[in-house]
């Protein structure tokens, strides 16, 4: 059964003014204000997600290291003069440069302490590094890293260190290898003790 209600000014359609509730015209640009936003979004959520992968990965970092790698180690060393390898070599004792029977007596394992040391291929010989790097493991010594010299023609091994308080260090090492040429040198600023190995390391 239908209500029937009585009859009111809503029931008359005319031109005039509207009479009750309407809907208002649409502002022009409301879409793009909400893509706007909705492409803000996107992006920050993007880039946080990035960043945490990256953090995951360990591909970033924020606080620095200062170890050397073989990569770095490898590249970033100087070639040192050939008339400082050639009286390294020979044993001589002047200036920046002394045997193993100058200078402070040799340290021994214990005594390494924080000096970092690296092996570095001055030779063609593949794996004479990770040799040399073995046996002074072996013996007690801590290598942080191997790598190459960045020449190849390197006749004799050459133990270069950066201070003079880590002469010790480097005759020790030297001895552990059967060499004698140590020499003082800021050539390779990525270790306190550089190991170059020349053609005259058997291994």
């Amino acid at each position: 059964m239908s209500t029937r209600f009585p009859r009111d000014r809503f029931d008359d359609v005319a031109d005039g003014p509207r009479v009750g509730a309407h809907r208002g015209a649409q502002r022009r640009g409301r879409g793009w204000i909400v893509f706007a936003w909705a492409a803000l979004a996107t992006g920050v959520l993007v880039g946080i997600g990035v960043l945490a992968l990256a953090l995951l990965n360990g591909s970033y970092s924020f606080s620095g290291s200062d170890s050397p790698t073989a990569t770095t180690s490898a590249s970033a060393t100087a070639k040192p003069s050939a008339s400082s390898s050639a009286s390294a070599s020979s044993g001589s004792g002047s200036g920046s440069g002394s045997g193993s029977t100058g200078g402070a007596a040799a340290a021994t394992p214990s005594d390494q302490g924080t000096t970092t040391v690296v092996v570095l291929n001055g030779t063609t010989t593949t794996g004479l590094a990770a040799r040399a790097s073995a046996a002074l493991t072996g013996a007690g010594w801590q290598v942080a890293s191997t790598g190459d010299a960045g020449t190849t023609g390197s006749t004799s091994t050459i133990v270069y260190y950066q201070q003079a308080s880590q002469a010790a260090v480097a005759q020790g090492i030297a001895k552990q290898l059967g060499v004698t040429a140590v020499q003082q040198s800021a050539a390779f600023p990525n270790a306190d003790v550089s190991v170059v190995l020349g053609a005259d390391y058997t291994g």
